[in-house]
């Protein structure tokens, strides 16, 4: 691979994580399976070219696979809590790696640096859960209808676990998957985002030098580097029994289909169009600080951003006024300068489509509040960082009812009681994160309630962004009912069985069933 330096030390980053010469496109201590075509990637800070790295052919995916599922033979039999440990010194890792992960997460997605150090934080966080977790993998006992007889539940280990991860969290969701299903006893294989390969490639070092250590089999972690022609062969192979995918729901639709055609599982973290209802009884400060964050944050690429902010029609003026005076103090410009608030797109693509979508919700009848626009000039070379934009809009806009992967706002107005802006939230196809600001305990009750928010992630007074990973991740309808990291969400990682254990010397039968042998 060849690097660029960078004035913000992403040369000794990359040094420090291992990212190096492999044009060999073989491992040098990773399990990466790659001899294919160049991949290049780009930073959006500066467009510069980071590294290149060689993609995994069809060859490449079948030793992985080949890799995997030797590996699972002997990882499965590995007591759980003695996995807990490989994984608690990958958090020890991921400790000692944060600042150089972090800001290589930064400097190749674009995001903040301070969003670079979280997002490595949420991996040590995830480690750590899944430690303790690995001395609770629990089944049930229950009573048997039968004398003399007991019955319980166990979970046992499922295979190779497929992970297709998305570009605005190209190492965090990895984690997420791999920290459960190791600890579970199976075996990963990823492919990262072709829009950040070196990401997976570091983290790939990282738990490389664990396996290395413990004397493991690397089948344990697999690496491919691809396009979506990987996606598709991993979808598609029987051996493969859970993939889980993070990605917009048109790419959502197309894995969950084929793996269902195989009778697969699939585990969905799609797209999200979330939204903070502004009551009457909000307070306005805190309604300012949620609601900017989650909608300029990581630029308005994260599933959770904040897409529609439901404003009631007696505090409108009032919330409008103070988005509008915080807007002006946002500062956009390199990510790693920690004194930036916004940074950029990850590409010029997703800088055509957030333009698309401000000339959309005007045809439509929307005003724009604050204009966008794409930023040019010194220290915008790269052509990806774009202005915060704000938009008064219906619900029921086309554009509205769309994910648009980029900082834009829009401002929606309701009359009378909460029910009416529950509507206007729910009406839309996806179900991820939402959120409410009052200090009217009925209103947030209402709103948690059944007949509430349909989201997977229903908060009270913070904002739709910002998860932490002790809880369930993952939302319904088009997000695609999928759940990570925290609660039960190990449980999809392993199968279910149902065991009944008949300790006399007699066989009766269940539901009272005569069949009697002479």
């Amino acid at each position: 691979m060849t690097t660029t330096t960078s004035q913000f030390g992403i040369k000794e980053a990359l040094a420090q994580l291992g990212v190096k010469d492999i044009n060999e496109g073989t491992s040098t201590g990773l399990h990466h399976f790659a001899n294919g075509e160049i991949l290049e990637s780009f930073s959006p800070v500066d467009g510069k070219l980071i590294g290149s790295v060689k993609m995994s052919t069809s060859q490449d995916y079948e030793k992985a696979i080949l890799s995997a599922t030797a590996a699972f033979k002997t990882f499965r039999l590995m007591p759980a809590p003695q996995r807990g440990e490989i994984v608690r010194q990958f958090g020890e890792k991921l400790r000692q790696n944060k600042e150089a992960l972090g800001k290589l997460v930064s400097y190749e997605m674009g995001k903040s640096l301070q969003e670079g150090y979280g997002e490595v934080q949420e991996m040590i966080d995830i480690c750590d859960f899944a430690v303790g977790l690995s001395r609770q993998l629990h089944g049930l006992t229950m009573h048997s209808e039968r004398p003399g007889h007991r019955m319980y539940e166990q979970y046992h280990p499922m295979g190779v676990v497929g992970i297709i991860s998305a570009f605005n969290f190209p190492v965090a969701v990895w984690a997420w998957n791999t920290a459960l299903a190791w600890i579970c006893g199976d075996v990963c294989i990823w492919k990262p985002s072709e829009k950040t390969p070196l990401c997976g490639i570091a983290c790939q070092n990282i738990i490389a030098e664990v396996i290395k250590e413990n004397n493991l089999p690397e089948g344990i972690s697999c690496l491919i580097n691809g396009d979506y022609k990987l996606g598709e062969l991993m979808t598609s192979d029987t051996r493969i029994p859970l993939i889980s995918a993070t990605g917009s729901t048109r790419m959502g639709k197309i894995v969950a289909q084929a793996v269902a055609a195989r009778l697969g599982k699939s585990l969905l973290e799609l797209g999200g169009n979330n939204a903070i209802i502004v009551t009457p009884d909000a307070d306005i400060k805190m309604t300012v600080i949620g609601a900017v964050f989650g909608a300029v944050g990581t630029a308005g690429q994260r599933c959770t951003s904040t897409r529609r902010l439901i404003i009631h029609e007696s505090v409108f003026e009032k919330v409008k006024d103070a988005i509008v005076s915080a807007y002006k103090q946002l500062k956009i410009g390199n990510p790693l300068d920690e004194n930036n608030h916004v940074g950029p797109l990850i590409d010029t693509d997703a800088v055509k489509m957030y333009s698309a979508a401000l000339d959309k919700v005007v045809e439509e009848g929307g005003t724009i509040l604050v204009e966008g626009g794409v930023l040019t000039g010194e220290g915008y070379e790269s052509g990806c960082y774009v202005k915060p934009a704000i938009a008064l809009a219906q619900n029921s806009f086309e554009i509205v009812q769309h994910e648009t992967f980029a900082p834009v706002l829009y401002l929606i107005k309701y009359s009378g009681d909460v029910d009416n802006a529950l509507e206007y939230q729910n009406g839309v196809g996806q179900g991820l994160s939402s959120a409410i600001m009052t200090n009217n305990l009925r209103e947030a009750e209402r709103f948690l309630s059944v007949v509430g928010s349909d989201c997977g992630i229903a908060n009270v007074n913070i904002g739709t962004s910002g998860a932490e990973i002790g809880g369930a991740f993952g939302g319904e309808k088009d997000t695609g009912g999928g759940r990570e990291s925290g609660s039960d969400a190990w449980k999809i990682y392993m199968r279910r069985q149902t065991n009944t254990i008949n300790y006399t010397t007699s066989l009766p039968l269940a539901q009272g069933i005569k069949f009697d042998l002479q």
